[in-house]
């Protein structure tokens, strides 16, 4: 039992609904909602701030009244509810926080650098890159590492799942240690860019998953 929830703590949490729809969650930061290939737009049964699912990035900003915005604010407050203020322009924290840019850029060039060489040609990294800088000018009264650490695990995250596995990892830059969780004078936990996707636990005694849940970063034994 032990040994189960051990594993639970290391990995992402994944949750699935009988609907098709699938949470998971890296008990930090960062969320993914995933659909089953069921879900399509041509039964009308996807729509919000997370697009359709029809495959076509061009038409993911249609409002609530099914046109198309151009303004991304203007899309966002077509989904609040009634009773929630509007959403408003944030300033670039990067300017508002001018002492962070540097090294923000500094911390999030890994992104483009030749560590991810191998994922450049399958995934854009600008977006990303801009992104982590963002975040990482943001994060400026505590977790700031945190944020620098959730933004790059997007871009390894979204090289995975195009096929390109990155060990980005190390001692001095977001570590993962997995070894903590040894027995005394064993060498069980290892961690792994993009291990087993499904694991025996408590939860899951079978150790059977959904076929939509990709290569997960974290602990293998």
């Amino acid at each position: 039992m032990e040994t189960a929830i051990i594993k639970r703590l290391m990995r992402k949490y994944t949750s699935s609904a009988n609907n098709g729809l699938m949470l998971i969650w890296d008990r930090k930061t960062t969320i993914h909602i995933k659909l089953s290939p069921e879900f399509n737009v041509s039964k009308g049964r996807v729509c919000g701030l997370c697009g359709n699912y029809d495959g076509n990035a061009n038409n993911d900003f249609t409002t609530r009244s099914q046109a198309i915005a151009v303004e991304t604010l203007d899309f966002v407050n077509s989904w609040k509810l009634s009773n929630c203020p509007d959403a408003t322009l944030i300033q670039d924290p990067c300017v508002h926080n001018p002492y962070r840019e540097a090294w923000a850029q500094r911390q999030c060039s890994i992104i483009t650098s030749s560590v991810f060489s191998t994922c450049h040609s399958q995934v854009d990294p600008s977006p990303f890159y801009d992104a982590c800088v963002r975040d990482a000018c943001a994060c400026d009264s505590g977790g700031d590492y945190e944020c620098f650490c959730t933004a790059v695990t997007a871009y390894a995250q979204a090289c995975n799942e195009a096929g390109a596995c990155v060990a980005w990892r190390t001692p001095k830059i977001c570590p993962m240690f997995c070894d903590y969780y040894n027995p005394p004078g064993e060498c069980e936990w290892h961690y792994k860019p993009c291990g087993a996707p499904c694991m025996q636990t408590c939860r899951n005694p079978s150790g059977n998953c959904s076929s939509q849940i990709p290569a997960l970063e974290g602990e293998n034994s």
